[in-house]
């Protein structure tokens, strides 16, 4: 199983967002570090929910948000190797929409449960195969002690 090291100030972050965010679905960008092994995350980029249509249950990031995200990562000597968004509502579990409209190819995708306003599980999977034949496979998700960076608004 891969794994997905995160502070537990960002780990703690993501969460407050997507409670913030109810009952519309939060996300955001992930920036860090990977190996063979695991990703680390060291800075979380919280992005506006630009999806016009049904924001409690899709989520749509700003292009010209991820272009800073990306600028931002490379000034840093890093890279976008994530996003994360809630499912209001509905449990930490991709959706075929979710599969669908996945992208970044061996990038991490966390999702965080929120009931009532309240967070609840948090899980992450990882991107594989290719664009005619992607995946999620299942990603442990280890909360560091130590604290990364934190958000960064762009």
């Amino acid at each position: 199983m891969h794994l997905l090291n995160i502070s537990q100030s960002d780990y703690d972050q993501i969460r407050r967002e997507a409670e913030q965010a109810y009952p519309h679905e939060c996300c955001g960008i992930l920036l860090g570090t990977m190996d063979a092994a695991s990703r680390t995350i060291t800075a979380t980029v919280p992005c506006d929910n630009m999806s016009h249509e049904a924001p409690e249950r899709r989520y749509s990031i700003d292009p010209q948000q991820v272009i800073a995200a990306m600028k931002l990562a490379r000034t840093r000597g890093e890279n976008i190797i994530g996003f994360y968004h809630s499912h209001p509502g509905h449990p930490a579990q991709y959706s075929a929409t979710d599969l669908a409209e996945a992208h970044w190819m061996d990038c991490s995708y966390v999702i965080i449960s929120v009931e009532e306003g309240r967070a609840m599980d948090t899980t992450a999977f990882v991107l594989r195969g290719s664009e005619d034949n992607q995946r999620f496979e299942p990603e442990e998700i280890q909360i560091l002690p130590a604290h990364a960076l934190g958000k960064i608004e762009i």
